[in-house]
């Protein structure tokens, strides 16, 4: 028997190694032609499951694994696995209403946020929006203050939330804003995925549930999106499932970070840029679907051109101001 499974395995491996290899194949030949993503620069991206990383591939020299990026809005998936933990993975309507954008809260200017937790939440309620997606990051600013952490800078933040997440995820915040301010590698980021699709996370069971609709026109409860695609929204994470999406679920920053877990929970990615221009998110989401595709299928994707996004809402519209002091965020943290 045992002398079957030492040649049971001798065989499969090489099986095993041969479709890796391929799929990783696959998701370069996607990067390097593909139309979404041939002009997005230098770029690294991965993709594991339960077990950790599986293959992994670079385009220039800028972005690599182990190399700190400001990921924006991807800090958006660690505070809602924060929240899950800290509640023990039952959390209340006001939990629920903050990690889906729903409070009522709005305004916060995120490139003026500096000091505390506290000193960065805003004060814009509009009754009106309560119950309706709003996308800002006033939501949780208020929410961490109200669990007690407005007195936190931005380490002091990010060591709050590795208390609960694990020690073994490298990040720290530059600001202290749950929902924009983190610092973290890409291969940090890894980690923090496969800890998910591996059940270590009490967001783990959580991932897709209370999702609300999110785009405009054909939401009534939709107020404001970043984009332009008819996904839903949950717990602080995208579900992509609009017609002809596969489910992913996923958390797009503005500057390019894009990860991503498969609708089946057991495969997990990520494509890492850092890039000041309009729309660096959308940009890397459309191209990271596309790479997806590609590690599924074992076969280069081309798809269509980056999508042109539509109704773009004043904070995305182009701001030369806003846009020069982004370049500068970005050259202090390096």
């Amino acid at each position: 028997m045992i002398r079957f499974l030492v040649l049971f395995l001798v065989l499969a491996f090489p099986a095993f190694a041969q479709t890796v290899e391929t799929r990783r194949a696959a998701v370069d030949s996607t990067l390097a032609n593909a139309p979404a993503c041939r002009d997005l620069g230098d770029a690294y991206w991965e993709v594991g499951d339960a077990t950790g990383r599986l293959a992994w591939g670079q385009r220039g020299r800028t972005i690599t694994a182990e190399r700190p990026l400001r990921i924006a809005s991807a800090s958006k998936w660690l505070w809602g696995a924060y929240v899950a933990e800290r509640q023990g993975g039952t959390l209340s309507g006001d939990d629920v209403a903050a990690l889906t954008m729903s409070t009522g809260y709005h305004g916060e200017n995120p490139l003026a946020c500096r000091g505390t937790v506290a000193e960065c939440r805003d004060k814009g309620f509009d009754p009106a929006l309560v119950g309706k997606f709003h996308y800002d990051s006033a939501h949780s600013q208020h929410q961490a203050v109200a669990m007690g952490l407005g007195a936190l800078d931005g380490p002091g933040l990010a060591a709050e939330m590795r208390r609960l997440l694990g020690t073994d995820l490298a990040f720290t915040m530059r600001s202290p804003q749950p929902a924009g301010g983190a610092i973290m590698a890409p291969s940090a980021y890894g980690v923090f995925l496969r800890k998910l699709a591996a059940g270590q996370l009490r967001l783990s069971g959580l991932l897709g549930s209370h999702a609300v609709c999110t785009l405009p026109g054909t939401c009534p409860t939709a107020v404001k999106s970043p984009f332009d695609r008819n996904w839903h929204y949950s717990l602080h994470h995208w579900v992509e499932d609009a017609a002809g999406d596969d489910g992913a679920v996923s958390s797009a920053g503005a500057f390019g970070f894009y990860p991503w877990i498969s609708a089946d929970r057991t495969t997990w990615g990520l494509l890492a840029r850092e890039q000041v221009e309009r729309h660096a998110g959308r940009a890397s989401a459309t191209c990271g679907i596309l790479l997806r595709k590609a590690w599924f299928a074992a076969a280069p994707q081309t798809g269509g051109a980056a999508a042109t996004p539509t109704g773009a809402t004043s904070s995305e519209r182009a701001h030369p101001i806003r846009d020069a002091l982004r370049q500068r965020m970005l050259e202090r943290g390096r």
